[in-house]
């Protein structure tokens, strides 16, 4: 079977990304795999995205260019790309990375291999210059494990996020499903809604491989920034712990209809936890089964740290002041 005559559309979504974008789209354009259409959504540009787009778009007749009149802002710019999908198998891009040229045609390859609807990666992780910071994206953020053990179960992204989106191969059967994507929160991106409804209604796959640069540069919306490790109180990681996960549970109860019936009570459960515990100063000694339900998917340690901060905060803000002091001796802080 020849997978090359299948077109990919690949979905690109770009606001003031002069800086990177030709490489992206060189690597893009250069892939092994060439019937793709790289559909674009520019988002009101202000620097010279758009001239670049125009420039790329006259010499590569794959390329269909949209110039947004007013700005939809991330998740809108990538929801209307979503519309515009005609193929079968649709692709996400960021605009700053380089995909390495077997890229499309290996994710292809393993979709069909395992019969899959999606299919996601690992990432190296670069700097603007391209020179490796962490050689996996997955190990650094500790997903990989929880990936290996729940592929093929919704807990895979129901706590957090484990699908990074430009790593995506997905069936386009599915973005009805999708559409809309919740904008209910901050704390919750466009990437974790697909994952989690992927991985729900659909069978999920996974390649350990890296075909995708994902560059960091200072700029990104979303990256290896993992900002509770600036916190110097245990009740400012705290805070922020409990906001995302109220962001997270909160959208699934705002869309609870589009879950199945066996989750949308675990969705209310773990949104009620949340906003309980919030007040909790000291102490909480309520529904723990809530807490154990959603958090038995995780490493001990991570069970047990996480356990402390939101159920026994005065406990933890001891041993968070030890843990702060070993971090300065050691250098690490």
């Amino acid at each position: 079977m020849n997978t090359q005559k299948e077109q990919i559309d690949i979905l690109l979504a770009t606001y003031n990304g002069e800086k990177y974008l030709k490489e992206l789209l060189d690597s893009i354009l250069n892939q092994t795999y060439k019937n793709i259409r790289l559909i674009i959504s520019d988002d009101c540009s202000k620097d010279n995205t758009r001239e670049i787009l125009k420039e790329y778009s006259k010499k590569d007749s794959r390329i269909v260019l949209y110039a947004q009149e007013h700005n939809l802002g991330y998740v809108k710019n990538f929801e209307f790309l979503l519309k515009k999908v005609e193929s079968n198998l649709y692709m996400l891009s960021d605009q700053d990375d380089v995909w390495l040229p077997e890229k499309v045609e290996k994710s292809v390859q393993k979709l069909k291999a395992e019969d899959a609807d999606l299919v996601f990666g690992d990432l190296e992780v670069v700097d603007k210059d391209l020179k490796t910071i962490y050689p996996s994206f997955n190990d650094f953020m500790l997903l990989s494990r929880k990936i290996e053990k729940y592929i093929k179960s919704y807990k895979l992204n129901y706590l957090y996020n484990c699908i990074t989106g430009c790593t995506v191969l997905a069936k386009s059967k599915f973005i009805p499903k999708i559409l809309p994507i919740p904008t209910n929160s901050k704390y919750f991106i466009h990437d974790h809604w697909i994952g989690i409804i992927m991985s729900t209604y659909g069978k999920v796959a996974y390649m350990p491989e890296k075909y995708i640069k994902y560059r960091q540069h200072g700029d990104n919306q979303v990256g290896t920034d993992k900002i509770s490790h600036k916190f110097t109180k245990l009740t400012q990681v705290r805070e922020l712990f409990i906001n995302v996960k109220l962001g997270v549970f909160g959208t699934y109860v705002e869309n609870n209809d589009r879950f199945p019936k066996e989750i949308q009570e675990l969705n209310q459960k773990a949104f009620d936890y949340f906003n309980m515990i919030k007040d909790k100063k000291n102490f909480n000694f309520k529904n723990w089964k809530i807490f154990h339900e959603l958090y038995k998917t995780e490493t001990k340690m991570y069970y047990i740290e996480n356990f402390i901060i939101m159920n026994m905060p005065l406990i933890g803000k001891g041993l968070f002041k030890i843990r702060l002091i070993a971090l300065k001796i050691a250098g690490k802080r």
